[in-house]
């Protein structure tokens, strides 16, 4: 699945283009790469009074709802609402996983682009396991995804276009990048919340980088029915990404009435500018290349992710 010809003038400057950016990231993926097995010290306990993650990137933060919690229930949904993220996290980079070995299928095996695609998806495998001990370390439950949205990905990543799947994980990737950003060098974090994220945030910068590159590439060759759906496919997937981070089970996790607390994070005016800041980095780049158009655009702003 690929929109690039390597018979024109254009599709030759793209693809030695592709292979330059792909050396660069093999070169820092040889530097700067983590075993988060022996990286991070699992067996430390947690730190009593420290947050797993920053209150203000609670969803509950300075609602009415939050301001009646208990310091020790605020810091119990934040360990909550943490695992949420790291389960979705790890059910987004299993579709991202398979999106890329889609992409690549028709790729020349011996190019740096594929091997570069091999080396992402390699650390993609160790974040998942990561992210999954983690989720262990807390002992809360596994928060998976609706069975709607389950089934929806699953269409997905089975119809999606090659610059959707690249439009995808970046909606995963940087929203998730920047909340982490706010999170590893925060010290009133438990220290293996702030490694995790600190690993997290370092490999997957690289990543960002090779999809926003192959993205802006297939966006300026892709004919018109392909950069229409990927359009409209990239708006409602926002919709689902958005809705998916915590779970609503959370709340009753730590003892709150679901469909209250629910109501209160949809309607926090903190909450909005949360999300909004986590995706304007993206967003804005996405509108550069012509993504945010047409009935797609109206999704994304649905979504809670575009102003």
């Amino acid at each position: 699945m690929t929109a690039l010809d390597p018979t024109t003038r254009d599709g030759i400057g793209l693809l030695r283009e592709r292979e330059q950016v792909a050396e660069r990231l093999l070169d820092a993926s040889a530097r700067h790469s983590f075993d988060p097995d022996t990286e991070l010290d699992w067996d430390a306990p947690f730190e009593e009074g420290r947050w797993f993650w920053p209150p203000e990137l609670c969803s509950l933060y300075d609602t009415p709802l939050w301001r009646r919690m208990s310091d020790e229930q605020r810091i119990e949904l934040s360990k909550h609402e943490s695992a949420s993220l790291a389960s979705t996290g790890i059910w987004f980079e299993i579709i991202l996983m398979q999106l890329l070995m889609r992409h690549i299928y028709d790729i020349d095996p011996t190019s740096r682009h594929v091997r570069y695609a091999l080396t992402e998806t390699a650390d993609e495998c160790r974040h998942s396991m990561m992210f999954a001990r983690l989720v262990r370390k807390y002992g809360t439950p596994v928060y998976r995804p609706t069975p709607l949205h389950h089934t929806m990905a699953r269409l997905m990543k089975t119809v999606s276009t090659t610059p959707g799947s690249f439009t995808a994980t970046l909606l995963v990737e940087e929203i998730l990048d920047w909340m982490q950003r706010q999170t590893f060098p925060d010290e009133r974090v438990q220290p293996l919340v702030r490694g995790v994220t600190r690993i997290h945030v370092v490999e997957e910068s690289r990543h960002v980088r090779y999809a926003r590159e192959e993205l802006r590439r297939q966006m300026a060759t892709a004919p018109r029915w392909e950069a229409g759906l990927t359009r409209l496919m990239s708006g409602e997937t926002a919709r689902v990404v958005a809705a998916s981070l915590i779970s609503p089970k959370v709340y009753a996790s730590v003892g709150l009435n679901a469909a209250e607390a629910v109501e209160q994070a949809r309607r926090s005016p903190h909450r909005r500018e949360v999300m909004l800041r986590s995706a304007r980095r993206l967003t804005e780049f996405l509108d550069e290349i012509g993504v945010l158009r047409g009935p797609g655009r109206r999704l994304w702003v649905s979504s809670g992710l575009l102003a």
